[in-house]
């Protein structure tokens, strides 16, 4: 999914996993106001990260909770979260890919 940062393999951190949401029919303001969510929620804070792909023609947006092994639980409860941040905005998520057991 993403290339684990230089260094990671010198630090005994696994490679990241990732968490993939796919949001299709989501436009750009409703995106726009989820990643304002997202922003300043404390779910969200390091070591977790998350990269976003906006919606574009064609190609539904996406949000990606990045993460290593070790903070699969931080992972887990974000994830849940962020759930609820979409519910809020009326979104369906058409699409979770979870990364499976380390």
């Amino acid at each position: 999914m993403t290339d684990p940062p230089s260094g990671a393999g010198t630090s005994g951190r696994h490679a990241p996993l990732g968490i993939v949401f796919t949001l299709a029919g989501v436009d750009d303001l409703t995106f726009t106001r989820i990643l304002r969510d997202l922003m300043h929620d404390p779910a969200f804070r390091r070591p977790l990260q998350v990269q976003a792909q906006e919606p574009r023609p064609g190609a539904a947006a996406r949000l990606t909770l990045v993460f290593h092994p070790e903070d699969r639980a931080l992972a887990a409860a974000a994830t849940q979260r962020l759930k609820t941040l979409l519910l809020r905005h009326e979104v369906q998520v058409d699409d979770v890919i979870v990364p499976g057991p380390a």
